[in-house]
């Protein structure tokens, strides 16, 4: 039978309690999902099992793959790399037996101190888009239903259950949505509403973004879940556009659940919570507010205040993604699962790798093989598996950096720590009142024991951190602890330090003009040791480019408190379409490292590019002048001409493409361009616009680095493409 004509039936055959059961979730018994939807047994239809995602799948007190966070991925600019990280995700998801992942994070990096901005892509929207569905469309591909969150305008983890986000039109179009947008189109079967609200609405009951835009212009046909406990109103919600509730249950039947607990043995009465530190209690959502859909749709339909015809399309748009990934047919021809896998372990390792971003290089590296080497920092012992949160992935094998760098190398390394142990930050381990069994007992501060070391070594490297969780927001941009002390006090010792940063997003450097050279790192995941050897040794070049700007924290637009943490309940993103590079371009601001940014252990001469518009494309000619292989990535951006009474960045990204060029070798790259660099959303109601006059197209290695300037005026024909693609959807604007 086909999909709709089955979907009506089962419909048409469910009781009112049962359509309702379908719409919002309940305790899974096994004590597993993250989130679970009861089936019905008597039509066969299974329950639906859902499972936390991002960097890895989440299934309490077992082990899978800890892939890199999604920020090192979006480092990688390579979308192809993206779509087999998302493949792999969706893999691991149906070998844990689960049907729905809680993934990708879509959501744009606006403020550099989110806690959560790891489990992000990027600050473009153009790089986000593109990233984002991929992933989705690797997952999906997997029988596994992607759920893309958190929908929309998610900046902050500061009272992010509660802060009205307070957004033009505009920068939502151009900026926060695009990401949600791909995501659709690459087949996304479910969208996560954010907790937050958007201009006055609370975003689970946005019937304008839900059922108008995301429903209505997208024509998205899967279900809308909500974030856990993200409702307030049933009512309000069912008619604003959400389909499914979550999680369904008590707090203290989540928390138990969570833990890993026997899901039974839960109050299920109960409402308890146990209490959390403030900075995280700020974060979570309160869930006694929460009307469930399981004690108030029923009576909501009946009364009227919610149409049959509403719940019956909530209970489709359900079914419909069971369907799609095979549930309702028995699951007998589903994908196969398969976890920690061979495969699965070298992916984790390349695209570790492949983010790593060399900030700066004074022929320092790569190193020799008989280098001796002085590894320190106060958590060199340990990998960066990832943030704190729902996020947190516990692996099978994993590698340090000390013994990652001591396998390697052919000569001594010596191991100092220098700082007491930077503890983590866990939201997870907060609300579910366990302990973190990973970390050993805080150190004693040893400053000179590694400034010895260092003197004694050919060179020293030094291993930094930030600590990041989901529910609560950095309290700054500097390294905790006294981390950057360490760093001085090892350059003054050795003038061939070398930095590697492991963060969540952008920190300050206050360092860097002290030191030889400086690796991003960012949250690595199982394969920490082994990739940052890799790069360190020159086995591998670091292919990796900043997908956020790296800038003092005064320098942001959103050091206005106003605009974050927000006055008053209300974050003003009155900065509109200014974030990120975008922001130091207007204010022409010198950013520590901008956006775009990495350098190589190759050298490379941009020799040719030449525009295809009517493909939409550029084709650049790259030659690698070293004697060595290396890996760039081709940046395209758009500059727009000056129309009166409209401000516009001074440049977009508009396609990048990352290409392995083999030593002393040109390679021609064909870079597609996204329609949204060229187009601009007009506030009055002229919608998406392209306009006339001449485009500049910068060909380069970062936003600030352009090698080649392409200058064209747009036909009107290219130009009603661009504008059709926006508005309709679809492919982008060719001929062909």
């Amino acid at each position: 039978m086909s999909r709709e004509p089955r979907i009506r039936r089962l419909v048409g055959e469910l009781a009112l309690e049962k359509k309702v059961r379908l719409t919002h979730g309940a305790n899974d018994p096994e004590g597993r999902a993250t989130g679970y939807v009861a089936g019905v047994d008597r039509l066969g239809i299974p329950p639906l099992r859902m499972a936390d995602g991002p960097l890895g799948v989440r299934i309490p007190n077992e082990s899978a793959t800890a892939f890199p966070a999604p920020m090192a991925l979006a480092a990688t600019f390579d979308a192809d790399l993206a779509s087999e990280h998302g493949e792999a995700l969706g893999r691991e998801t149906r070998g844990k037996g689960q049907d729905v992942l809680l993934a990708p994070g879509a959501n744009l990096v606006r403020v550099p101190h989110n806690g959560r901005n790891f489990e992000y892509f990027a600050e473009d929207p153009v790089l986000s888009a593109s990233l984002a569905g991929a992933v989705v469309a690797g997952i999906q591909s997997q029988d596994v239903v992607a759920t893309p969150k958190h929908y929309v305008a998610n900046s902050q983890e500061t009272a992010r259950a509660a802060v009205d986000a307070e957004i033009d039109e505009r920068a939502l179009r151009e900026l926060y949505l695009p990401s949600f947008r791909s995501a659709v189109e690459a087949g996304a079967g479910s969208i996560m509403t954010a907790y937050n609200d958007v201009n006055g609405t609370r975003m689970s009951d946005h019937e304008r973004l839900l059922r108008d835009v995301l429903k209505g212009e997208w024509g998205f046909e899967g279900y809308v879940v909500s974030d856990w406990f993200g409702t307030e109103g049933a009512a309000a919600a069912a008619n604003g556009g959400l389909d499914l509730e979550m999680p369904g249950i008590t707090m203290a039947e989540m928390q138990s659940a969570m833990a890993g607990d026997d899901a039974d043995a839960a109050d299920g009465n109960g409402d308890e919570a146990g209490e959390l530190p403030d900075a995280i209690a700020d974060g979570m959502p309160d869930h006694e507010s929460c009307e469930r859909f399981a004690d108030s749709l029923a009576e909501a339909v009946e009364s009227g205040a919610v149409s049959e015809d509403r719940l019956d399309d909530m209970v489709a748009r359900v079914l419909r993604e069971m369907d799609r990934v095979g549930l309702l047919e028995g699951g007998d021809d589903r994908a196969d699962g398969a976890v920690d896998t061979p495969a699965h372990r070298e992916l984790a390792t390349r695209v570790a790798t492949r983010g790593t971003v060399l900030l700066e290089n004074d022929r320092v590296l790569p190193f020799s093989d008989d280098a001796d080497v002085a590894v320190i920092g106060p958590n060199v012992d340990e990998p960066v598996l990832g943030g704190g949160g729902s996020s947190e992935t516990t692996p099978v094998v994993e590698t340090d950096p000390q013994a990652g760098l001591a396998e390697r190398a052919d000569g001594e390394v010596t191991v100092a720590h220098g700082l007491p142990r930077i503890e983590g930050v866990s939201m997870l381990e907060e609300f579910t009142g366990g302990e973190d069994d990973r970390a050993e007992p805080s150190r004693e501060p040893d400053l000179e024991g590694a400034a010895a070391a260092a003197r004694e070594a050919d060179v020293a490297v030094v291993f930094v951190r930030d600590t990041a969780s989901e529910a609560v927001d950095r309290e700054d941009l500097r390294l905790p602890g006294r981390q950057n002390e360490l760093v001085e006090t090892i350059a003054a010792e050795n003038d061939r330090t070398v930095v590697v940063v492991n963060s969540s997003g952008p920190i300050e450097c206050p360092w860097h003009e002290e030191v030889a050279a400086v690796l991003e790192n960012w949250y690595p995941g199982q394969a920490h040791g082994d990739a940052v050897a890799s790069i360190l040794y020159g086995d591998a070049d670091p292919g990796g480019r900043l997908p956020v700007t790296f800038a003092p924290e005064d320098a942001y637009p959103t050091a206005d408190e106003r605009r974050y943490p927000g006055v008053d309940g209300t974050a003003r993103y009155d900065e509109g379409v200014f974030v990120g590079y975008r922001h130091f371009d207007s204010a022409e601001r010198e950013p520590t490292y901008p956006f775009g940014h990495g350098r190589s252990y190759a050298d490379y001469e941009y020799v040719d590019a030449d525009p295809d518009l009517e493909d939409g494309t550029v084709r650049v000619t790259v030659e690698n002048t070293a004697d060595r292989d290396g890996r760039e990535v081709v940046q395209v951006y758009v500059r727009p001409p000056t129309v009166d009474g409209v401000d516009r960045p001074v440049r977009e990204l508009a396609g990048f493409e990352s290409v392995a060029i083999p030593a002393g070798e040109r390679v021609s790259v064909t870079v597609d361009l996204e329609a949204l660099a060229f187009a601009r959303y007009g506030e009055d109601g002229e919608g998406w616009t392209v306009d006339p006059g001449e485009y500049a197209l910068e060909v380069g290695r970062s936003s600030r680095d352009i090698r080649a300037t392409l200058r064209t005026d747009l036909e009107a024909g290219f130009r009603e493409r661009v504008r059709q693609s926006l508005a309709t959807g679809g492919p982008p604007p060719t001929d062909g």
